[in-house]
This record gives structure tokens, C-alpha cells and sequence, in this order.
């Protein structure tokens, strides 16, 4: 499988490619990224791979052919936070039609996509196959609402594409924070098993054939306290692993073993345990949480410590010679996946032992 490509939307800073990378042991071959600051990030990152920019602007048919496509189109729109507009034209999370016509054009092997838990209830608002006339499915006072979540899965249905979908918090990982997340992964409905095992390396035993299926993952699904949250174990290690990796999916559960630590358990607190935990997953102990960086020496939040949170290699956005302001570094993270929680997702939809 080392021979394996990815082609990213809606990049970011490559957080879900980091784990798809590892996944798969597969190589970014290029990235759809408008945005200058996280594009600063993938051009340090993975110099040499192109970023072709705007997906609205991009012909399909014209790039080059990858195995995989994957990408968390914007959440805006569906997420709890914004104005929960729906999958509109003109909306932000409308681009989830040039995700769909990227995959129609490419046809990869595979697709992973990640989006917020707004997708689960936020409206599609129409402007979908389900939906051919006003008020049939869900315009209508007679009729169920259609919700993101279900035209993303009909739309890949509708273009001879299976799916399987799951959500889990970053927590289930072992990070110190919630942000929970859906994950759906897609390939086409004529997979057979053994190209199945081939790409998952395992059996999927009860896959339903031809269906969307929902899989539950993290707490639901994964002991997680067992399984060690997504150690990457025998896989294939790239810069990624070799940095924030682990191998002691013990050691994940262990809350309370000191480790040497200039921001040990008097500086943290209550919440010692959170970080003690998470800094065993990436061997690699938190950033002081403030630095005195703000007006007259006040202290401000570390965005070494955001990044950290995010399990993002050390300097991942805020190394110097990226060059990136304060406030970009921060929306970096905000905007951010957490690899080890999208690798835990793969690992569970695909049936592979975390």
C-alpha cells in the first residue's frame, strides 16, 4: 500500500491527513486549501506537494488521479455556534456540492470525511437529490426535515458510494478535551471483501453491503480504556508518529503517574490528570499555559499549548519560520482535526484494532 495517494480538501493544516497518512501509509499528493494561513502550513509542512486553492475553481477532471480523497468541508453553517444556515448555495457548508463533484470526477478508493455534530442536526435546507420539489422531504410542514448528515450520506448513495459513519470525542483519543466529531468514511459499492481487506487490514465482518450504516466508536463501540485510544503500534511511522506517536496503549489509562515536568501537577491543578494522560499519549509534556507575551507583560494563552491540546507535532503551526501571527495560530487549532481521534475513527469503521 505504500504507493498510496491522497488528495485533500478543505485542508487546514492537515490535521485529518496526518492520520490518514498513517492509516493507510499513503503520501499527500495534493492539497485544496484557499485560506493563506494554513496554506503557509502545508507549503512548510509538506514542501513540494501543490495546493491548488479555491475549491470552487478547481476542475476535477484535470488534476491528478489519487486513491484516496479526504476532508472536513466547512461546519459553519451546521456547527451549534454559527447560524445553522444548512447546506444552502451561497453558504459555507454548501461546498459540501464540490466535495461531491470532486469524488463523482475522481472516483477515489476511498473517502474520509470529518465535520462537526451540527451535521447530525442541522438542516439540510434542500438543493439535494432526496429533495426533488418543495415540501416533498422536508421542505414541507407535512414532511420530516432532511438533516446534513443524511444528504451527505444520499448523495454519496447517489453517485455508487457505501458508507459507514461514526462520532467520538477527542477525549476518546485520550486529549484533554471534548470536541466531539462525526466521521464518515465511503467506497464504492463494489468493494469486494477482499479489496476490503486489503485496504483495512482486517475483516469487516458484519459490513452491510449497499447500505449506510451507522457505527458507533469511542465510548459507544471501543473500550477505550482497553484498546489504548488510536496507538499506532506496527503501522508504518512517518515524521507524524515518530513525534507524537505512541506504542503504550496502557499508559493511556493511567491517570495519575508522574513524569518529570516544569509544568507538573501544582501548575495544572484539578485538571493535572487531563494533561498527565494526554502527555503520556504523545510523550511529550504540555507547554506552559500562559506566556507574558500580552500588553505591559500580561500573561496570554500559549498557542504552544492549543497545539499540543490538538496532538500536533511540536512547532506543527507556531514554529517561527512558518510565520504565522498570534491570533492565525489560534484559529489554526480551533479549526483544527486531532489526528490520533481521526486514526482512533478509521481504526473502528474499518475494523482494524486501534
Amino acid at each position: 500500500m505504500g504507493g498510496l495517494t491522497i488528495g485533500s480538501l478543505f485542508s487546514g493544516v492537515g490535521g485529518l491527513d496526518m492520520a490518514v497518512e498513517q492509516f493507510f501509509n499513503a503520501r499527500p499528493a495534493w492539497f485544496v486549501e484557499f485560506d493563506p494561513a494554513p496554506s503557509k502550513v502545508l507549503a512548510h509542512r509538506w514542501p513540494g506537494v501543490p495546493n491548488f486553492g479555491d475549491v470552487t475553481t478547481v476542475d476535477w477532471n484535470a488534476v491528478p488521479r489519487v486513491d484516496i480523497l479526504t476532508g472536513g468541508f466547512p461546519c459553519q453553517d451546521l456547527s451549534l455556534a454559527g447560524r445553522r444556515a444548512g447546506m444552502r448555495p451561497g453558504t459555507r457548508s454548501g461546498l459540501w456540492a464540490d466535495y461531491l463533484a470532486a469524488i463523482a470526477a475522481i472516483k477515489p478508493r476511498m473517502v474520509v470525511i470529518e465535520n462537526v455534530r451540527g451535521l447530525l442536526s442541522g438542516a439540510a435546507e434542500s438543493d439535494s437529490d432526496l429533495e426533488p420539489g418543495a415540501g416533498s422531504v422536508g421542505d414541507g410542514h407535512d414532511g420530516p426535515v432532511l438533516r446534513a448528515l443524511g444528504r451527505v450520506l444520499g448523495d454519496l448513495a447517489g453517485i455508487g458510494y457505501d458508507t459507514r459513519r461514526c462520532g467520538l470525542r477527542a477525549a476518546d483519543a485520550g486529549a484533554p478535551h471534548g470536541r466531539f466529531r462525526v466521521f464518515v468514511v465511503a467506497y464504492p459499492q463494489d468493494t469486494d471483501s477482499a479489496a476490503r481487506g486489503e485496504w483495512w487490514g482486517a475483516a469487516p465482518g458484519s459490513a452491510e453491503s449497499g447500505r449506510a450504516r451507522a457505527d458507533t466508536c469511542g465510548r459507544g463501540g471501543v473500550p477505550i480504556a482497553d484498546a489504548g485510544g488510536p496507538a499506532f503500534g506496527e503501522q508504518p511511522r512517518g515524521a507524524f508518529e515518530e513525534e507524537t506517536g505512541t506504542n503504550a496503549g496502557d499508559r493511556l489509562a493511567d491517570h495519575g503517574g508522574e513524569r518529570p515536568d516544569s509544568h507538573g501537577r501544582e501548575a495544572w491543578g484539578e485538571f493535572w490528570p487531563a494533561i498527565n494522560r494526554w502527555g503520556s499519549v504523545l510523550r511529550r509534556d504540555a507547554p506552559a499555559p500562559t506566556r507574558p507575551d500580552g500588553r505591559d507583560g500580561r500573561h496570554r494563552l500559549n498557542p504552544e499549548l492549543t497545539e499540543w491540546m490538538m496532538g500536533w507535532p511540536a512547532g506543527h503551526v507556531t514554529a517561527p519560520e512558518i510565520g504565522l501571527s498570534r491570533a492565525e495560530q489560534l484559529k489554526a487549532c480551533g479549526n483544527g482535526v486531532v489526528p490520533q481521534q481521526a486514526y482512533l475513527a478509521l481504526c473502528t469503521l474499518l475494523g482494524r484494532p486501534a
